[in-house]
């Protein structure tokens, strides 16, 4: 594909996409109301010809034929209301239209991911067209005793028969379906709408399509009529006619001159067949699309590439403007002029940092109303009354990492629905809750962080049981009198570690909380789990902001200089030799607020030995923490706070598996020195492996 077809396709991606997380938060909404409101209608046949229309363009055929079947079903619920549904009828409609946009959704993710579409729709499209008929044909059946009969015999066939019932007419277009495509009376009405909406000055016969369903009939038998005052017209109104669905043939016809006594024959008998124009111009004239004054476009789509090049350029422009104050050359120099104009530099450089960073963050309200589709769909499944209740999903994240949490929230979602929630509502009420249960989603800010939580009200861990599981599994790598509950619920997290004892379609396979540990601790966050039995869960997910910049502390080990997150950092402090103590192993411990922790010496560990400090006493030690694991970090000394762009590893260095010595990127220094960012869970882990 060149550019274009690219960008093309990624507009087509992103706006049908959108599309369909809409489509999921308006069928929640209206499912729990039970029914469509005539605007939730109106959206849904609008979105539906747009995807039609798009996915028709690119030949996407599987997902254009769906959303078309789809228009074609809201088309009729437009024009006849959803009165004309019973309670059933509605409860079917929504299983279908959830049905349909899990389908469309399905073709999407293969057109992403570069897969052929499906070829063979339709048994589900005779789904949509059964539906269609079952709620069409009572109405037709209601209407077919005084509506028979209306088609004149005149148009029983040929070209000339236009010149009967459109005799106004010059030019008119004769159109034919395809055969057995159903409701060809609402089809020509569709098609009468389209013409219509881009401003044609037409007639048409029957020109009873939209109140008489059994002029589907004549339809088949003669076709459908639409006429023009003017040649022109009729050939740009053609070309709307070639390209809509379902369109067997049509043809152009000249009407000859007629003389004034056939005219008036003619007017005679067409007063007696036509219907009342003057209702069929004033439809027209209220179609008549409105001409506006252009109004400004206050959003545009950017591909999210473009915004990494505007980050990193904008983290280079930092650097640089670091660099250039903190030059050694500058030393010792009076510069008033130029100190001043560095520090409006300075605020300039910040504003467009900041101005950069906000491009990127969205909020977390599109993965937060995927959850309901998610629960609503497990209710169903399950059998369990739950309500799930949001709180700050207008919380902003940076969007490479907002893509990156859906999967982890969905699986803790799964996770309190399947294991959380009880089984009945009868346990519940002689557990003294409430019959319906109820699963919370919440984000909130905290500093650099949003922290996300999924708690639930229904039975807890049992930990008795998680630890005697885990025992039998062979997890547990202490005598199992030393697990607190804390450490419990860890195990949760550890790969392979299931408490289902049957494989559902939600769980049980093993595979879940260390998916979700592994995603998150991949985008520099943590998880952490808390319980009560017989009282609920809760799952919290802390997220930095954003992975470009970082809030750090720069400290130095001999002639080395090193980058800690100021989010790991709990406390600095010197102390003496004899506050240290040894394990059993020989491993130093310092005891912090009540509690022994392992000491961990940098230059040990990385093997620094030229001008570092080694005695205890001339040194700091700095304590850390991330995820489970706090530690105390023995260092030279601490240099000073400051605001670092994060530059990701080279991809060669991956093959050294550097990251797994805790090492998770590097920023560049205001004197074109090198940093490493240290990453706090990885050190430890590297520490406990090389003592």
């Amino acid at each position: 594909m060149d550019n274009g077809t690219d960008s093309l396709l990624d507009t087509y991606l992103f706006e049908t996409n959108s599309l369909l997380e809409r489509l999921d938060e308006l069928l929640i909404e209206a499912e729990q109301n039970k029914d469509f409101t005539e605007d939730e209608v109106n959206e849904i046949f609008r979105s539906m010809h747009t995807i039609k229309g798009s996915s028709a363009m690119l030949e996407f055929n599987s997902l254009m034929e769906i959303a078309h079947h789809i228009e074609d079903l809201f088309f009729y619920i437009r024009e006849n209301g959803m009165s004309a549904l019973d309670a059933q009828q509605k409860t079917e409609l929504f299983n279908l239209m959830f049905k349909s946009v899990d389908r469309l959704r399905e073709e999407v993710e293969k057109v992403e991911n570069n897969e052929p579409l499906s070829t063979n729709i339709d048994s589900f499209i005779k789904e949509i067209n059964d539906f269609l008929s079952k709620i069409s044909n009572q109405e037709q059946a209601a209407e077919n005793d005084s509506d028979t009969g209306s088609a004149p015999s005149s148009a029983s066939g040929g070209p000339s028969a236009s010149v009967s019932v459109l005799p106004e007419c010059p030019y008119c277009i004769r159109v034919f379906f395809q055969d057995g495509c159903g409701m060809e009376n609402l089809r020509a009405f569709m098609l009468v709408t389209t013409l219509n909406e881009s401003g044609y000055d037409f007639s048409y016969y029957p020109s009873d399509v939209e109140t008489n369903s059994a002029s589907f009939q004549q339809i088949i038998e003669n076709g459908f009529y639409i006429g023009f005052q003017d040649e022109e017209q009729a050939n740009k109104a053609s070309v709307i006619v070639a390209g809509s669905n379902n369109i067997h043939s049509y043809e152009i016809i000249h009407n000859t001159v007629e003389s004034e006594e056939e005219k008036k024959k003619e007017a005679s008998v067409s007063d007696k067949k036509k219907p009342d124009s003057s209702r069929t111009a004033e439809q027209k004239k209220q179609a008549a699309p409105v001409h506006h004054a252009p109004v400004k476009q206050n959003l545009i789509s950017v591909n999210l590439s473009k915004l990494d090049s505007l980050m990193a350029l904008v983290g280079e422009i930092v650097i640089t403007e670091s660099m250039v104050t903190s030059s050694p050359d500058l030393k010792g120099l009076k510069l008033d002029n130029f100190l001043k104009s560095a520090r409006q530099l300075r605020k300039l450089t910040d504003d467009l940092q900041d101005i950069a960073m906000s491009l990127r963050m969205v909020s977390v309200s599109g993965v937060f109303q995927k959850m309901n589709r998610i629960v609503r769909d497990m209710k169903n499944t399950l059998g369990k009354d739950v309500r799930l209740t949001l709180v700050g999903e207008d919380t902003e994240l940076d969007k490479s990492i907002v893509d990156n949490i859906s999967d982890p929230i969905m699986h803790i979602v799964r996770n309190s629905m399947d294991h959380g929630i009880e089984e009945s509502a009868d346990e519940r009420i002689a557990a003294g809750k409430d019959a319906q249960g109820e699963i919370v989603l919440s984000a909130v800010h905290t500093g650099n962080e949003v922290i996300i939580s999924i708690q639930d009200d229904g039975q807890g861990v049992d930990t008795d049981k998680v630890l005697a599981k885990a025992k039998a599994n062979g997890f547990l790598t202490r005598p199992e009198e030393e697990y607190s509950k804390k450490d419990i619920l860890a195990l949760l997290m550890e790969p392979g570690f299931s408490t289902n004892t049957e494989v559902t379609e939600y769980s049980g396979r093993g595979v879940g909380m260390d998916v979700v540990k592994k995603n998150i601790e991949s985008l520099g966050g943590t998880v952490t789990m808390s319980s009560e039995k017989g009282q609920g869960s809760c799952t919290t997910l802390k997220i930095p902001l954003t992975l470009a910049i970082v809030d750090g502390m720069e400290i130095s080990v001999g002639n080395s200089v090193f980058t800690v997150p100021i989010a790991n950092i709990r406390q600095s402090f010197k102390v003496t030799a004899d506050d240290i103590i040894f394990d059993a192993a020989g491993n130093e411990l310092i005891k912090c607020m009540d509690d022994f922790y392992p000491v961990i010496r940098l230059h040990k560990l990385y093997g620094i030995y030229d001008d570092v400090r080694t005695d205890v006493e001339d040194g700091i030690l700095m304590w850390v923490e991330a995820n489970d694991k706090s530690y105390c970090l023995f260092v030279d000394s601490l240099l000073g706070e400051q605001q670092v762009v994060v530059k990701p590893l080279p991809s060669y260095l991956n093959n050294f598996g550097i990251k797994d010595y805790g090492i998770s990127g590097f920023t560049i220094l205001g004197d074109g020195n090198i940093s490493i960012i240290l990453d706090i869970a990885a050190i430890h882990s590297a520490a406990m492996n090389s003592y």
